[in-house]
């Protein structure tokens, strides 16, 4: 059962990981070349449609998984890199809820409103916040295929 946790942690992880990255090096950088009132439009409707039952299971299951594992391998060698992981899976979701989110309801809110203000209050902090969650996304995943290994 421990191992089934663990392979559970493992894939959960990289799959957020590699969503996050996705983000990073393809999704955001291809909106940055939109004018103001493109690039809103799409990340309101981005952040209308990710948090579906299959990003939710995604996003809890990256932290819970890591979590038990903590619990079942408890005295193993591995138990170390366990802890790292799940530390790090719950500062990124951190990150999200108290930076991201928060971001993202704001330019929800905008809509209407100028484009260009909008997208000024969002961007650039929306960004780095996703730069963190997303190396504290891809330390968890490795520190747990360490583990696993």
């Amino acid at each position: 059962m421990a191992s089934l946790f663990l392979t559970l942690a493992v894939l959960m992880n990289g799959l957020y990981a590699g969503f996050l990255l996705t983000f990073l090096i393809a999704v955001m950088p291809g909106l940055a070349a939109l004018p103001d009132e493109g690039f809103t439009a799409a990340m309101r409707r981005i952040n209308e449609k990710v948090p579906g039952p299959a990003f939710l299971l995604l996003f809890l299951g990256a932290v819970a998984f890591p979590v038990v594992a903590v619990f079942t391998q408890a005295g193993e060698e591995s138990w170390w890199l366990l802890i790292g992981a799940s530390a790090c899976a719950v500062a990124s979701h951190l990150v999200t809820i108290a930076g991201n989110i928060p971001l993202n309801n704001a330019l929800a809110g905008s809509e209407g409103d100028d484009d260009t203000a909008a997208r000024t209050a969002f961007e650039s902090r929306w960004n780095t916040l996703h730069y963190v969650r997303t190396a504290l996304s891809l330390l968890a995943f490795v520190l747990l295929a360490v583990a696993a290994t």
